[in-house]
């Protein structure tokens, strides 16, 4: 496998530092986590976006969250055919092995997913539309939520709504998965969803009483 490389010598610097600081002053955890293995209290499925940290955002040590993430921070609907699905064995693996008590979808603004999403539904982004492009082919399970929010009269405010969209579609998307539904009516597991503003630090909730999102 003469095409991957070592490491780029500052990610070994930086780990180096880690090691000698952060994991040193935190070896007996570190042993427990190893020794007792994972007990994750709450499932995280964000995007992937690299401005988006949800550890830091909530202060969470390691082994505390099973975090998933993948573009857009969506879900496909429950789809068993065969097929290789990350995100969906990801939450069976969540909500059958590790009982997570709560799945918490998180979206944030100026997400690229989304942008990609708004401009291949409106037709501007041809190259999204192959059978070839696998962000398109990822995108098409936004396009329920595009189809409530086309209407709106910008772009600006498209977008903003396609965000959370893609928060509720993900929702929508996790009750059709049997053993979800199953533990959501049975009161073990809570369904979540979240959206911040990068830029401000601002998390929003979504309220199913009043079918909107308000400030934490």
């Amino acid at each position: 496998m003469d095409f991957a490389s070592p490491l780029p010598a500052y990610l070994v610097k930086r780990y180096h530092g880690w090691k000698a600081t952060s994991f040193a002053e935190n070896k007996a955890w570190y042993r427990h986590l190893a020794e007792q293995g994972q007990h994750p209290r709450a499932m995280i499925i964000s995007c992937c976006d690299s401005r988006v940290h949800v550890t830091a955002i909530f202060g969470a040590d390691q082994g505390e969250f099973f975090i998933h993430r993948n573009i857009a921070n969506l879900v496909p609907p429950y789809e068993p055919d065969g097929n290789q699905h990350g995100t969906s064995a990801a939450v069976e693996y969540a909500v059958t092995a590790l009982k997570v008590a709560h799945v918490v979808v998180v979206g944030h603004s100026n997400c690229g997913g989304v942008q990609g999403c708004l401009d291949m539904c409106s037709g501007h982004a041809p190259e999204l539309e192959q059978k070839s492009s696998f962000v398109g082919r990822w995108m098409d399970i936004l396009r329920p939520g595009y189809d409530r929010i086309k209407d709106l009269p910008d772009h600006d405010s498209q977008r903003r709504a396609l965000e959370k969209e893609a928060i509720l579609v993900s929702l929508e998307n996790l009750m059709t998965f049997p053993f979800v539904k199953e533990a959501v009516a049975a009161g073990t597991l809570t369904l979540h969803g979240l959206w911040n503003d990068i830029g401000s630090g601002g998390i929003e909730q979504y309220d199913p009483d009043t079918n909107a999102f308000h400030p934490v």
